[in-house]
């Protein structure tokens, strides 16, 4: 198999570093390894699955090249720089930040759903962690059911801040529980024992951009611009993996049987459902896993033909560093 040169940018960050141990345990055919960070942490050496590797200053003619590149930085920086990466010549650009994805010109990729959209252009968009994980459980009942209205609450987990939000969870924790006063830089409100129903920036419509992400991103990835769905976007005390509660309207008859069988089936879903046993999606069971967990599956109190179920996925693999590398993966 051939071996590829492969660049990863914010190599130091959360996503960065997780985009590096997917490659390794996927066995991703890595020829070149080359971790791009800002001046401040260039030249340090981090140990990866793939050695020490020392990290070097980004520039745009380093990064071109790369035969892929992977970016875990902000929005601003990719819209700058991923364009010029990727421009004819340079580098297969995989981009983690939103900077793209609502860009008609640039596919926004899950391969378990649309794969065939990554080989249309040299810039492919990751989704949003919320999305993502949702999708991938969502998409297989839409295909076999059609969904015709989604209603979506979510439980994410301060590692979707970074690591600085986990950071301030860990440590304002510590203080809270030592009677000491608690305080709160990264969240809105102080996060120990909390829970806050705000994430990202609140729009004109009165939800935030985080939850409008994902009926935008889920409309695209679907290919369905049409498609309804609502979202409430909450950050809890948790380290890491996001959990979702979704309750679907289906246009044919679905029941929670045909519902589990089709999930089992389904690529990147693992079925986690058996009451007897309390055995069912949570957080602590999803986090490092590549697949998204789904349970709690039953027939909807509401509407004539619909399900509630629970879906817990790793917003740090299956929603950033796992989607990226699988994108990678369709194309070579």
């Amino acid at each position: 198999m051939a071996q590829y040169k492969v660049g990863v940018i914010g190599a130091t960050g959360a996503v960065g570093m997780e985009m590096v141990r997917v490659l390794h345990d996927r066995k991703f055919p890595v020829g070149e390894l080359h971790l791009f960070a800002s001046e401040r942490s260039s030249g340090k050496k981090i140990a990866t699955p793939f050695g020490e590797i020392e990290v070097e200053l980004f520039s745009v003619a380093a990064a071109r090249e790369m035969d892929f590149v992977f970016l875990a930085v902000s929005g601003d920086f990719a819209t700058e720089f991923a364009p010029q990466i990727a421009a004819e010549g340079g580098a297969i650009v995989i981009d983690n930040s939103s900077a793209f994805r609502y860009d008609e010109k640039y596919p926004l990729v899950i391969p378990e759903i649309n794969p065939q959209e990554a080989k249309k252009s040299r810039l492919i968009a990751n989704p949003n962690c919320t999305t993502a994980i949702l999708a991938v459980a969502l998409y297989p009942l839409h295909k076999n059911f059609g969904v015709k209205r989604a209603i979506v609450s979510t439980y994410q987990a301060t590692s979707g801040a970074g690591a600085e939000g986990m950071a301030e969870l860990e440590n304002e924790t510590k203080k809270y529980l030592a009677g000491e006063p608690v305080k709160n830089e990264i969240f809105a409100h102080p996060i120990p024992f909390n829970l806050i129903p705000h994430i990202d920036k609140f729009q004109d419509n009165g939800y935030t951009k985080e939850e409008m992400k994902v009926t935008w991103e889920t409309r695209k990835i679907f290919g369905e611009p049409e498609f309804k769905l609502s979202c409430t976007a909450v950050r809890i005390p948790t380290f890491r993996a996001h959990s979702e509660s979704c309750t679907i309207e289906t246009e044919k008859p679905i029941t929670p049987e045909a519902a589990r069988e089709i999930l089992r089936k389904a690529p990147g879903v693992k079925v986690v459902d058996d009451t007897a046993k309390l055995e069912y999606p949570m957080p602590l069971n999803a986090t490092k896993k590549y697949d998204v967990e789904v349970g709690r599956i039953r027939a909807s109190l509401v509407f004539e033909h619909g399900l509630d179920f629970f879906v817990c996925g790793d917003q740090l693999l299956k929603g950033a560093a796992l989607n990226a590398v699988q994108i990678a993966e369709l194309l070579v």
